[in-house]
């Protein structure tokens, strides 16, 4: 059986200010601030509200802007892109599907090699799932990410 995301109004009642801030009222944590920019252990990252599966270890990469990094999510039918013409800017938004958190923004300044995109990701609106706890999170599936496989 699938796991359901959705969004969950206890997981947003249960946010910090600064998550709800980011997550809720489109909000950006300061550069070099948050837990996950400089995060170099094997697991995936998910919403903080919904927890739905959004971007793994095996795809962040050092961007030099403070926040985590990461060419591509998991599965895009978890991320949703919408134009954002704040601060007077025309960027991307990204936003989870099922919680509808805002996420941060993407880029295309991401490494060519893969794909050029820079998905710049507020650690505020992420959970880090370790490797070693995605069987006992009900993330098991997402094991397979991080296995090469022989060609």
């Amino acid at each position: 059986m699938a796991k359901e995301y959705n969004r969950n109004p206890a997981a947003v009642e249960a946010l910090s200010p600064e998550q709800y801030h980011v997550t809720q009222e489109n909000g950006t944590e300061r550069a070099f601030t948050g837990v996950y920019w400089d995060n170099h252990e094997p697991g995936i990252y998910v919403d903080v509200v919904s927890g739905e599966p959004l971007f793994a270890s095996v795809d962040k990469f050092e961007s030099g802007s403070g926040w985590p990094s990461f060419t591509k999510p998991i599965d895009t039918g978890n991320v949703v892109e919408k134009r954002d013409r704040s601060h007077f800017m025309v960027r991307t938004e990204v936003r989870s599907t099922f919680g509808d958190s805002h996420l941060g923004h993407v880029f295309p300044d991401g490494p060519r090699d893969q794909g050029g995109l820079r998905y710049c990701i507020n650690s505020a609106a992420l959970r880090f799932i370790h490797l070693d706890d995605l069987e006992a999170e009900g993330y098991g599936q997402f094991k397979s990410l991080f296995t090469k496989e022989d060609a």
